[in-house]
């Protein structure tokens, strides 16, 4: 059975994956600035966080088969 996502849901998914990608680009950009090693880890740890989020944002828009 294939499900479909509503008008309302697909906009939010839309709106968090624009987000997402905006702080994706705002850690990688940071993290080049950065002096502070520690900093540097965390941003490192958000930039790989935030590709997954992203992936998984990716999935529910366009694997729409039910598990």
């Amino acid at each position: 059975m294939v499900q479909f996502l509503g008008l309302h849901e697909t906009t939010d998914l839309h709106e968090l994956l624009t987000f997402k990608s905006l702080c994706l680009t705002k850690s990688t950009t940071m993290s080049a600035l950065v002096q502070d090693e520690e900093l540097k880890t965390i941003l490192a740890n958000d930039v790989t966080l935030g590709q997954r989020h992203i992936e998984q944002l990716q999935q529910f828009i366009t694997n729409r088969e039910a598990q």
